[in-house]
């Protein structure tokens, strides 16, 4: 499998279901800033409104860090909006849900389990470029957490803004980082 890393995402117009409406999301709208891509199998399941809640728990600091979450599934924006409606846990999300019922997105970025027709619990974090800048792929029972990913967004962002130094495993804001050099070679 190709790398997607540092590669631009795929163009897309889709319906999304965004605090109580329906709204067109293109990848032009996602440019310009950084994004979280969160692809999950199915409306109305088990793990996924758990990862949906916790994203939306966190989506205050990330949209602070200038960071717009979006969640995919290959469910309809109208299926999102039932599900908005009818869960606790949806209930709390206020970023925008993507429907992709044709799979256009979700096989753009590589994580369509095409015997399914539903999306692999994928995680992708897009600079403002529109370059996929961290890529993960879970298998359909692990969920994943949101507070790891805003720590990747943060790593990410200080990468960026600092050129030649880059993050270490773990690294938290404000630790120390590390500048890539001859000297380091074999001493770390």
């Amino acid at each position: 499998m190709a790398s997607i890393i540092n590669q631009e995402i795929p163009e897309f117009s889709a319906e999304a279901f965004v605090n109580g409406e329906f709204k067109t999301i293109t990848s032009e709208d996602v440019k310009g800033s950084w994004a979280i891509f969160l692809f999950y199998p199915a409306d109305f399941t088990f793990v996924c409104p758990t990862e949906l809640e916790d994203m939306a728990a966190h989506y205050e600091e990330l949209k602070g860090l200038g960071v717009e979450v979006y969640s995919v599934s290959t469910d309809t924006h109208f299926t999102h909006k039932a599900w908005h409606d009818s869960s606790e846990a949806i209930g709390k999300v206020t970023y925008p849900m993507i429907g992709d019922p044709t799979g256009r997105i979700t096989r753009g970025f590589n994580v369509m389990i095409e015997e399914a027709g539903l999306a692999e619990r994928g995680t992708f974090l897009v600079d403002p470029d529109g370059l996929i800048q961290v890529a993960e792929i879970h298998a359909g029972g692990i969920g994943r957490s949101a507070k790891d990913m805003l720590r990747k967004v943060k790593a990410a962002q200080y990468v960026r803004e600092n050129d030649g130094e880059v993050c270490p495993a773990a690294w938290e804001a404000g630790q120390e980082t590390l500048k890539p050099s001859l000297d380091l070679v074999g001493k770390i």
